[in-house]
């Protein structure tokens, strides 16, 4: 296995006490305090080694997050900044009261600042007012969807016009809400205040609703998206039993992951066909999906078939455009497979009813569940921990089930993708009994 490095960067020595009153004894019925030795196994994979011995495939171990007995930045000092960047995703409200909520109770800090509309509210060609948050301001957040501080693509690539701005506006801390791209610009970020010598603490928080970023366990939004999805499969379902041959066709997000499909099949056993960027499939031919939509259709007389919105571009004509992420834009599978469908059956003399949905919007604009609503209070309340402590450059995440502080350098090295080998998908294919390959 390669060597990977979950070292966290840090400002300094953290040496101001906490105002978090915790235990430092064990055994005595209170919390206690995280230490930066206390470790998790980054692989809990087993392998038996040349003693006979079961030992750990690896070695390598990933810091515990929480609140440290010593703290880097002295709380009235502080003035902290938050930005949600990219596309919205339920939960965002969630970690911005989170994170406001965390420095004001439980450390102290008053000045806290929101970005409005992502990196582009940090240029100094940004005509966007800063926000001023407290408790108040962010009371009832949660219960709605989106972000109160807007979101935006792009602007990150403009790292040094964004320090000059942080600098100008005296921030101690910045709180990057947002993905893959969000985060590649944070490291950006700060590697330019390391190279400028300054004492700026550059903590994100992993949102993309796809489930994409590498080392992460979960990222927020994800449980959200795939509960919203499930009753739009259901009514696919639906429409497509009341119909004469009736299809039911669903997309959703998924550009490069395949994670929503995957688990909104599981979650709703109705699915006959899931198609995920992952696992590539033909349209034609006797392994196609046509012919085999064809075979569905002549045993049972409906079908409803679910598709990442990144699947199959193989088949599609290339845009050759990208978004102000950098993001290629990708060709419309939803409304091409619909085409498809109706003209291969057209051809066939087949009569086929297609009811195609794409709630896209409507999922990534919904208010949290109870479980993201959970996972984002203690993801926004563990960045907060990792940056008064003076940590940078680092990501308030979860791994076996285990809040951890995770450098963003490599949560940004790759991209966490549905393995065609994994248990996930061999439950998949299983639940909706299509071939293990739809390739001739």
């Amino acid at each position: 296995m390669t060597k990977l490095d979950f070292s966290i960067e840090s400002l300094g020595e953290a040496k101001i006490p906490s105002p978090i009153k915790m235990s430092d004894l064990n055994g005595d019925g209170f919390a206690d305090y995280v230490s930066d030795n206390d470790k998790i196994l980054y692989c809990i994979d087993t392998v038996m080694n040349e003693k006979g011995h079961i030992v750990p495939k690896s070695e390598e171990t990933v810091e515990l997050a929480g609140p440290r007995e010593k703290i880097y930045f002295n709380p009235a000092h502080v003035h902290a900044a938050i930005c949600t960047c990219g596309g919205i995703c339920p939960g965002l409200n969630n970690v911005i009261r989170a994170i406001v909520r965390c420095l004001w109770y439980r450390y102290g800090v008053r000045r806290i600042t929101g970005i409005k509309y992502g990196y582009q509210g940090l240029l100094p060609t940004s005509l966007e007012t800063p926000v001023a948050l407290d408790p108040d301001v962010v009371d009832d957040i949660q219960e709605k969807g989106g972000t109160i501080l807007g979101s935006a693509r792009g602007g990150g690539e403009r790292t040094s016009d964004i320090v000059d701005t942080l600098e100008r506006m005296n921030v101690n801390i910045l709180f990057t809400i947002g993905g893959d791209g969000t985060q590649r610009g944070a490291y950006a970020i700060s590697e330019e205040i390391k190279k400028r010598g300054l004492k700026i603490s550059v903590v994100g928080v992993p949102k993309t609703i796809d489930n994409d970023l590498a080392f992460i366990q979960t990222s927020f939004g994800f449980d959200t998206a795939v509960s919203m999805a499930v009753p739009v499969v259901r009514c696919a379902h639906i429409e497509a039993k009341n119909a004469v041959n009736g299809v039911g066709l669903v997309k959703v997000m998924g550009r490069e992951s395949g994670f929503i499909a995957a688990h909104t099949s599981l979650a709703q056993s109705d699915v006959n066909f899931c198609l995920i960027p992952e696992a590539p499939f033909d349209l034609h031919g006797e392994k196609g999906l046509l012919e085999l939509l064809k075979k569905r259709l002549h045993d049972r007389g409906h079908a409803v078939i679910l598709v990442a919105e990144g699947a199959g571009q193989d088949l599609l004509p290339k845009t050759d455009k990208t978004d102000a992420s950098g993001n290629v834009k990708f060709s419309d599978i939803g409304t091409f497979l619909k085409e498809e469908i109706e003209k291969y059956f057209k051809r066939e003399k087949i009569i086929v009813n297609v009811k195609y949905i794409d709630p896209s919007y409507i999922i990534r604009s919904a208010p949290a569940d109870s479980y993201d609503s959970i996972y984002c209070a203690r993801l926004g309340a563990n960045a907060v921990h990792a940056a008064m402590a003076g940590k940078t450059a680092v990501l308030a995440s979860m791994m076996h089930d285990r809040f951890i502080n995770l450098p963003i350098k490599l949560a940004v090295s790759s991209r966490s993708r549905v393995s065609t080998t994994s248990a996930l998908w061999r439950d998949v294919l299983e639940n909706t009994r299509q071939p293990t390959s739809m390739k001739n």
